[in-house]
């Protein structure tokens, strides 16, 4: 199970990439697929990540990480985006 949401977690990284980015692409399209993606970048990438890192931690703490199957570069990859997320949140509100 955890391995599935790790992945899922990771797909919406990499939405949160797209839609990061999308800001310097001359003009970004306007249809069904980019909603999917800004949904996902924004809000199901930070969803399931603190539901990732929660359960890392936890498995972590109990001694049980190394049995999750999960490779390792997943989980340093989901930490580093979800760090990334916590920041940007705090920097825009911030500038508000």
């Amino acid at each position: 199970m955890l391995r599935i949401l790790a992945r899922v977690a990771f797909i919406c990284n990499i939405c949160f990439l797209v839609v990061s980015f999308s800001q310097w692409l001359p003009q970004f399209p306007d249809n069904a697929l980019t909603s999917d993606v800004i949904v996902l970048g924004w809000m199901g990438s930070l969803v399931f990540n603190v539901i990732v890192n929660l359960i890392l931690l936890m498995l972590f703490f109990i001694g049980r990480l190394r049995k999750t199957g999960v490779p390792v570069w997943l989980l340093v990859i989901n930490f580093l985006f979800f760090g990334i997320q916590i920041a940007l949140l705090i920097l825009n509100r911030n500038l508000r």
